[in-house]
C-alpha cells in the first residue's frame, strides 16, 4: 500500500506539450476567423436604428403622457454627419427659449442615409398629444440605407416596428 501511494504522489500534474500546442493552434484559427467576420461587418445596424427610434419615441410619449407641453420627436440627418433621433419638449411653444432635449440618439458614423415617406426632406418633426399619439394622426415610413436597406414604421399610435406602414 505504501508503494502505490508513493507512485501516485511522484506523478506530475499538468498538460503535455502536445496538448498545449493543439490548444494554442486552435485559438489562433478561431481568432483568425473571428477577425475576418468582424472586419466585414458594417457600422450600420438595422436593429440599432430600430431600437434608437423606438426609444426616442417612447421617451417623447412618456413626456407627453406626463403633461409636458409641445412634445416633439425630431429625426434629422444633416449633411456630413450621422442621423439622429431627438426626443424634446418646448415649454413655451415657439417662444424665445429653445426646446429641452430629453434624450438624443445618434446612429454610428458611416455611409448611412435616412429618408421619410416619399423622399420628404429631413428634419422630420413628429408632435405628440397628451395620449402619446401623433398629433396629425399619420403613419410615417422611414427608409434607412447603408450596406443594406431597411424600412421602419412609426404608426399614428406611436408604435415603432420593422417594415412599411400599412
Amino acid at each position: 500500500m505504501n508503494v502505490r501511494r508513493r507512485l501516485y504522489s511522484d506523478r506530475l500534474e499538468g498538460y503535455s506539450l502536445v496538448e498545449l500546442i493543439l490548444v494554442i493552434s486552435l485559438i489562433g484559427v478561431l481568432s483568425a476567423l473571428g477577425i475576418g467576420l468582424y472586419t466585414r461587418s458594417s457600422a450600420f445596424s438595422p436593429l440599432l436604428a430600430t431600437q434608437q427610434l423606438a426609444s426616442a419615441t417612447l421617451l417623447a410619449q412618456q413626456a407627453a403622457l406626463a403633461g409636458q407641453p409641445n412634445v416633439l420627436l425630431t429625426i434629422e440627418h444633416p449633411a456630413g454627419s450621422e442621423p439622429s433621433f431627438n426626443a424634446q419638449f418646448d415649454p413655451d411653444g415657439d417662444g424665445p427659449t429653445p426646446p429641452v432635449t430629453i434624450q438624443s440618439f445618434t446612429l454610428p458614423e458611416g455611409d448611412v442615409s435616412i429618408s421619410v415617406g416619399n423622399s420628404q426632406p429631413l428634419p422630420e418633426i413628429v408632435e405628440f398629444d397628451g395620449f402619446g399619439r401623433t398629433k396629425d394622426r399619420t403613419n410615417r415610413t422611414f427608409y434607412l440605407s447603408g450596406d443594406s436597406n431597411f424600412t421602419l414604421c412609426l404608426s399614428s399610435l406611436g408604435a415603432v416596428y420593422q417594415g412599411a406602414c400599412q
